[in-house]
Formats: structure tokens, C-alpha cells, sequence
């Protein structure tokens, strides 16, 4: 089953008339959503997400779930001047471009994630950074967008939140912790100077391992829950067992504030724009 969980489009604007515009696509296993920039205004003029419900979870059920959308789904049928997409999943690694050799792509990847022989490697260069993401990308999907659309940029989704988390919301030489929560994972970046410190993704499915994974992560770079600065993007308000459970045990916490220089012409109040903060700065 596919829930639609939001849906935003300017009453005020005809797509059609829109000449040079983005579109932004993002994808996983559980879900869906896009969003379509007016370049020549630098403004979003409309928003779309949808959550998968099915118990099973696999590239080839995603794939029939984001060909059912595009068949209802009108906006997607526009014509775009730029399409980025965005592969969501855990089967990625960062390594640094000094040890980084393109035929060994998957001995990267295999000490963290099962491969097979099938799969297809890429990688992503790191604006500003003396490092690559390397990752496996649904290549059903992007065979299927390739015949919607022809070609089109792709990025794992760690390439974008840690390239927008070190250029846009780091300005200090101090400790900044993030942690980019999703339904059933969440992803740690600890970064210094510009320079990320340590990037990981963990699963979770009580708020107890939630908390447990951070407080270790703490821990382990002997950090003072006292004193450090930690902010919270993605799935998560002030509202949520979260964050009620990460404020407890760590005083100082925030919630990101959006620093984008692109305008809106949507309702899209900021607890969207914090869960949406990759797809927004893809």
C-alpha cells in the first residue's frame, strides 16, 4: 500500500508555463517524494511525498511502487531543465580520495554491507572534501528514469547531507554533532573545522537504541553530554519520543534551522523542511 503523506502545489502557478525548472526525486525502500524547483526564480513551486506500507521491503517491490506514482502522478509528467536524484539506503562508505581507486570499489563496500556479483558500484566526489561516498545505487530505478526522462544526475543521499552540514551549517572550530533521523534508521555526523570527524548509520526500532547508539558514539569520541552542542534533522520535532529520550540524557540540543538562500511559495512550515532537508538542498 502507498499512503500520500503530503502534497504541496501552488494554486498560482501553471508548471506548464515554468520553462526552466528542477526536479528533485528521493527515494528508499519505504518511501518516496519530490520536490520542483523554479530556477529562474530560485523558488520551490511544489512538494509530493508518499510513504510504502508493504511488509516487504525489496529494489524490485520499491521500483513497482514509484512506477504505480508516476502513473497518477501529473507533475512528474512535466518537462525539466535539470533532474537530480537521490538513492536512499546503507550500502555506502566514505572513503578518502588519497586511498580512494576506482577498481576497488567494491572491496570498499563489502566490509560493511553484503554484495554480490551483480551489483553495480559508483561513487560521488565530495564538494570541498578530501573524499568520495561510495555506494550501490538502484540501478532498476534508474533504468526506469532513464526511459522517463533520459539522462539525469544521481547521488547517495550521505553525499548531500554531509556536503550541506559541513558547507552551510558549520562556521566554527568547535565539536558539531548532528544526527539525521528516519523511520527505522538515523544517521550520525560529527564534524570539526569543515572536516568530518566520523559519519555513520545505525538502525533502530525502540527510542532505547536510539539513545544507546548516540550516548556510544559519545563515548567513544569522549564527548561531555553536558557541554556538546547537538542538532537534530530529519523525522523528528520537540513533540517526539526522540527527542524527549535525546534531551534527557543531552541538555544542549536543537533542531536545524533552515539556512537555504532559495524562496518558497509553499505552506511548507519548518518540521517539513527539517524531514526534507536532503531532498530540498539535492
Amino acid at each position: 500500500m502507498i499512503t500520500k503523506i503530503e502534497k504541496k502545489k501552488s494554486n498560482h502557478i501553471d508548471l506548464q508555463k515554468i520553462e526552466n525548472k528542477q526536479l528533485s526525486i528521493q527515494f528508499s525502500l519505504d518511501g518516496f517524494s519530490f520536490c520542483i524547483l523554479d530556477l529562474d526564480l530560485l523558488q520551490f513551486v511544489a512538494f509530493s511525498s508518499y510513504t510504502f506500507n508493504s511488509k516487504k521491503r525489496n529494489p524490485e517491490i520499491l521500483l513497482k511502487n514509484i512506477q504505480s506514482i508516476f502513473r497518477k502522478e501529473i507533475m512528474l509528467q512535466e518537462k525539466f531543465e535539470r533532474i537530480v536524484v537521490i538513492h536512499v539506503n546503507n550500502l555506502s562508505t566514505f572513503v578518502p580520495k588519497a586511498l580512494f581507486n576506482e577498481d576497488n570499489m567494491a572491496n570498499y563496500i563489502k566490509f560493511n554491507n553484503r554484495i554480490f556479483n551483480s551489483d553495480y558500484f559508483t561513487y560521488d566526489t565530495i564538494k570541498n572534501q578530501e573524499m568520495v561516498s561510495v555506494y550501490i545505487p538502484y540501478v532498476n530505478v534508474n533504468n526506469f528514469l532513464i526511459d522517463q526522462f533520459g539522462t539525469f544526475n544521481y547521488k547517495h543521499y550521505s553525499t548531500v547531507l554531509v556536503e550541506n552540514l559541513l558547507n552551510k551549517h558549520i562556521g566554527s572550530n568547535k565539536i558539531r554533532f548532528f544526527v539525521n533521523v528516519a523511520t527505522k534508521h538515523f544517521e550520525i555526523i560529527v564534524c570539526k573545522n569543515k572536516k568530518l570527524v566520523l559519519y555513520n548509520t545505525f538502525e533502530y526500532k525502540t527510542k532505547e537504541d536510539f539513545i544507546y547508539y548516540m550516548l556510544f558514539v559519545v563515548e567513544q569520541l569522549k564527548l561531555d553530554v553536558e557541554t556538546l552542542p547537538l542538532v537534530l534533522l530529519g523525522k523528528i520535532n520537540k513533540e517526539s519520543e526522540l527527542y524527549k529520550i535525546t534531551y534527557k540524557y543531552i541538555r544542549n540540543v536543537s533542531l536545524l534551522k533552515d539556512k537555504s538562500t532559495i524562496n518558497s511559495i509553499l505552506e511548507i512550515d519548518e518540521t517539513i523542511k527539517r524531514e526534507n532537508f536532503i531532498l530540498f538542498n539535492a
